[in-house]
């Protein structure tokens, strides 16, 4: 559900960014009092992993589209709903700026849209009273394939308004919606499926993890967060390096919908005023752009066009481990930061 830039105009994407930042100063502050030695480095490795995991698109059936993890809701439980939105806006930020992944005007829709959703509704309305006390692996199915697909019903419903606040008149609301919204009910369930797993999984191995985070205390000393850590940084690493090159070469549920309603799958960009200052500063920044090297020539872009699926690319396991080693890397650091700066303040 990356969005680019042609879709929004300059107002409605400033007018995102700014809420977004509004939401990252009000998500640093609040995490502030969670947060702790433990707590960091599960930010990062986690952070890594969803990362990884947005590089697998998966088909969804009978539809000719694909679909991929937005991966809110997992980091949400994990994490609790402040660190997990910082997590999220940091993974975003790398996917635009590094990997040319979304549009930087953009990117404010985008974090919004993975974001708050998953992470501020669905995880406090849905999934935690759902699942309350009782973490059983029936409670945690139900209550991560509904607030999985809530999240992205919403998130989804977004982007259409925010299309029609731009005026793009080539995606007609009735038509966009009825598109955007069923898509994206296929890729919640597939999306609720493996958040109920891996939470799964993180119950057996440390129950105590998903207890300390839903009933909003810092992690004590005494519970290891070591197991959960390597198993993630290694899954990561798989993910990234190797299971990225089973990826569905479909378009995702966002592009299908638009080439339903208008014919391509991208629309036009107008390169002018900001629009065209933040291309220009992706395309410096974004050194391994679609997740891969740079064609040396327009021969070498058709080929890869027209590469044999599975794409084994040494580029696309190279930009998935090395984005996951960045958004480690930011995630660590934007936790040490929050952690000294409420060392300063008490």
């Amino acid at each position: 559900m990356h969005m680019a830039d042609a879709l929004i105009s300059p107002a409605v994407g400033t007018t995102m960014w700014a809420g977004t930042l509004a939401a990252i100063g009000y998500a640093s502050k609040k995490m502030k009092e969670n947060v702790d030695d433990r707590m960091i480095p599960l930010m990062g490795v986690f952070g890594a992993f969803i990362f990884a995991a947005q590089m697998i698109n998966f088909t969804i059936p009978g539809t000719g589209s694909s679909g991929h993890l937005g991966g809110g809701m997992i980091l949400a439980i994990m994490l609790g709903p402040y660190a997990a939105f910082l997590v999220v806006a940091s993974v975003l930020t790398v996917q635009a700026l590094f990997f040319a992944d979304g549009g930087l005007l953009a990117l404010g829709c985008n974090i919004w849209n993975l974001g708050i959703y998953p992470c501020f509704l669905a995880y406090p309305l849905i999934y935690k009273p759902w699942v309350g006390g009782k973490q059983g692996p029936r409670r945690i199915l139900c209550a991560s394939l509904v607030s999985v697909a809530a999240a992205l019903q919403l998130g989804a419903f977004s982007v259409v308004m925010q299309t029609l606040l731009s005026g793009k008149s080539e995606l007609p609301f009735g038509s966009f919606v009825l598109l955007m919204q069923p898509i994206h009910l296929a890729i919640g369930i597939v999306e609720g499926l493996v958040t109920a797993g891996i939470i799964s999984f993180v119950r057996n191995a440390r129950p105590e993890i998903l207890e300390s985070i839903s009933a909003a205390r810092p992690l004590g000393a005494q519970i290891s967060v070591k197991k959960i850590l390597v198993t993630f940084a290694v899954l990561a690493v798989i993910t990234g390096g190797a299971l990225s090159w089973f990826a569905s070469t479909h378009p995702d549920g966002l592009e299908w919908s638009i080439a339903k309603v208008t014919g391509k799958e991208e629309l036009a960009t107008q390169e002018r005023g900001i629009t065209l200052i933040l291309k220009g500063i992706q395309e410096k920044t974004a050194f391994l752009p679609d997740y891969n090297f740079r064609p040396a020539s327009q021969e070498e872009k058709k080929q890869e066009e027209s590469s044999p699926w599975p794409g084994i690319e040494a580029g696309t396991s190279v930009a998935g481990i090395v984005g996951a080693a960045i958004v480690l890397g930011i995630v660590m650091l934007i936790g040490l930061g929050i952690r000294s700066f409420r060392g300063r303040h008490r």
